[in-house]
């Protein structure tokens, strides 16, 4: 018979960090961007209509 070969202590596995609580997902930052940069696009365009509105009176 032959020794089992001895593989040094075993660590106890950590859990894992990427949890909801401390890290959002990489997509939910790129949508939220997103929306941030479209909803700021809009809310200009919007503005620019009532500001050339306002003066075509």
């Amino acid at each position: 018979m032959t020794e089992p070969e001895q593989q040094g202590p075993v660590q106890p596995e950590r859990p894992a960090r990427n949890t909801m609580e401390e890290k959002f997902p990489r997509a939910l930052w790129v949508r939220l961007i997103i929306y941030v940069a479209v909803g700021h696009l809009f809310a200009a365009f919007l503005y620019l209509l009532f500001e050339v509105g306002a003066n075509n009176q």
